[in-house]
């Protein structure tokens, strides 16, 4: 045994390997003492080892006094187990190692985690402690799973004839839907680089360039809060962009690479066969009001402001003839649940902002329910005509303006598939969401937006943009949804300069404005660029949908908490004055109640 620290890892040895003399090192992950004989579990990256030690072992006193945790050299004989001590569910279960010699490697003080369980512990200590936090099987695995999927799709783009690229992380700040990170630039006073919210122009320009087909495993920053499904800071996205081709390319490249991808790490759960749903905008906020719909959840959403139109029902009558409608949700088989369950409903859509929930149950004696008096008999087979409901199911009722409307019905199919646990068990269930609209009444600002990505192809190109009422005009844009969660955006391009500046004008900018902020990009396009369009995947929710895990720090390795901070390495922090006066910035804090603003450095007088 020549090797100072092992001949072999934790997860390899087996009966075959009995009588062996080897070496193993890791981490002691727990301790047994029986007396007159101490067992101790070694792990390292690639599993777990028993490993035994007499009492009469000089090596048996450092082992006794050893915390969990510390990394230890094991040097002995490998062991065939007797039939009563085999561990079935451990890979070296049917041996275990003879200690002969012990070597302390690192020691490890008192624990704030324990390693060896699956318990739960505060999100505070667990980010302070990652190191820690990342040595437990479930997250070990979840990295691990990372890993393998990362490489997965990287095999499966080069086997379709992607060039991996990168694209500078250093660049100008751009309007892609979120704050830029920004980064002083100590050669030009007053200047500020970007952190890519995503490679979008620079893929473009790849396009521009004359290559055909490109991909990275790109990170992208954005300043934004965080969620379940989105970290604060940065994630990773399988990002890919492809020349002379059409929507239904796109699709097809990206669909077997998701589909086997899924196959592959998915557990034997069913994945959607390709290809894949197309479902337009329209029909999906009508049916399942969202853009990123559940297919899971076997509810359909109806629309039903014509059972309502003019009817004695005065409260959904007049919003429809202001412009409102009416949203049904079926509830099938709950119109024998007790009045409970329905109060429970509404108490929900008052918690989401709305006045309540109303419903109709059809049960043996007829329709019943708060509203049901108002319609009368050829209404109420309307609505079960519309709504596909029967006798013992229930409908409940969303109205109001149309956006407002088809989101509270959304949620509410959402609500009920749960509570009813109607959600298909053991599948994903991928779709496409296109025709998006391209552009989107900002409430906010009283004006028109891109509703989606503003570098994508209107349909109907210029004549659409010129003749057509810009809410009406739908763009080449696409997401992948799987399971509710949006895996990925994308969109054939805009490539022609005249197309791009007339949608940028509807949204609002001046011709120098689009000149300025998209500089590189627009004078490509005045070069010749080719027809092309891409998506982006996100490998962080496709690998937290494949660990089965509800939310993303569970399969980053290093994540922010929902301050935006990394305790770990206690970021943000403050940086030296030196440093400040080097980028020729001064920091201005926000003021307090008491005080006025100051900047740092500055004396109060």
């Amino acid at each position: 045994m020549t090797h100072p620290y092992r001949t072999h890892t934790c997860g390899a040895l087996r009966p075959q390997n009995t009588g062996d003399k080897v070496r193993l090192s890791g981490w002691v992950h727990r301790k047994r003492d029986h007396g007159h004989l101490l067992f101790i579990d070694l792990r390292d990256h690639y599993g777990l080892t028993q490993c035994v030690i007499n009492s009469e072992n000089p090596a048996f006193k450092p082992a006794e006094d050893v915390r969990l945790e510390s990394v230890i050299t094991l040097t002995g004989t490998v062991v065939k187990r007797t039939p009563d001590t085999v561990n079935a569910l451990m890979p070296t279960g049917e041996i275990e190692i003879a200690v002969d010699t012990l070597e302390v490697q690192s020691k490890a003080e008192m624990l704030p985690l324990q390693v060896n369980s699956n318990g739960e512990f505060p999100e505070e200590t667990r980010l302070k402690y990652r190191f820690l936090d990342l040595r437990r099987e479930k997250m070990h695995a979840n990295i691990v799973l990372r890993s393998h999927v990362i490489s997965a799709l990287r095999q499966k783009m080069i086997a379709q004839g992607f060039l991996e690229m990168q694209t500078p992380i250093l660049t100008a700040s751009s309007p892609e839907g979120a704050r830029d990170y920004v980064v002083p630039s100590r050669v030009h006073p007053g200047h500020f680089y970007a952190l890519p919210q995503a490679p979008q122009q620079f893929k473009q320009l790849l396009m521009v360039a004359g290559f055909d087909k490109y991909f990275q495993i790109a990170p992208c920053f954005r300043d934004e809060d965080a969620r379940a499904d989105r970290s604060p800071g940065e994630f990773y996205q399988l990002d890919f962009e492809m020349s002379f081709v059409t929507q239904e390319d796109v699709f097809a490249a990206i669909e077997p690479v998701l589909h086997d991808v899924f196959v592959e790490f998915g557990n034997g759960k069913i994945v959607t066969p390709m290809p894949f749903p197309r479902i337009p905008y329209d029909e999906a906020m009508l049916k399942y009001g969202s853009d990123k719909p559940d297919l899971r959840n076997p509810l359909l959403i109806a629309d039903v402001t014509s059972v309502f139109e003019g009817s004695d029902f005065s409260i959904f009558a007049k919003a429809i003839e202001k412009g409102g409608v009416v949203r049904a949700i079926p509830a099938p088989a709950t119109a024998e649940q007790p009045r409970s369950f329905f109060d429970k409903m509404n108490g929900w859509a008052q918690e989401q902002g709305a006045p309540g929930l109303g419903y109709i149950t059809f049960g043996p004696e007829g329709a019943k329910g708060p509203i049901a008096k108002f319609l009368d008999a050829d209404r109420l087979e309307m609505l079960k005509a519309l709504t596909h409901v029967g006798e013992g199911d229930t409908v409940f009722f969303a109205c109001g303006k149309e956006k407002a409307t088809a989101k509270l019905a959304g949620l509410a199919r959402t609500r009920l598939g749960e509570e009813l646990d109607l959600l298909e068990k053991n599948a994903f269930r991928f779709c496409f969401i296109v025709d998006f609209p391209m552009f989107e009444w900002d409430e906010t600002t009283g004006k028109l937006d891109f509703s989606h990505n503003p570098f994508c192809m209107p349909q109907g190109g210029m004549e659409a943009l010129e003749n057509t009422d810009p809410l009406e005009i739908k763009a080449f844009q696409y997401d992948i949804v799987c399971n509710g969660s949006e895996l990925c955006s994308g969109g054939i391009r805009n490539h022609m300069p005249e197309i791009m500046l007339k949608a940028f004008s509807i949204a609002g900018y001046t011709q120098e404005e689009v000149e300025t902020q998209f500089a590189g990009m627009l004078r490509a396009f005045c070069y010749g660029a080719p027809p092309h369009g891409g998506a982006a995947p996100g490998i962080d929710r496709i690998v937290m949908l494949l660990a089965d895990e509800p939310n993303l720090r569970e399969v980053v390795a290093f994540p922010m908490n929902q301050k935006a901070e990394d305790l770990l390495m206690g970021a943000p922090s403050l940086i030296r004055d030196e440093q400040l006066k080097e980028l020729h910035i001064r920091v201005v804090m926000p003021p307090t109640k008491a005080e006025p603003v100051l900047a740092r450095g500055a004396e109060k007088k």
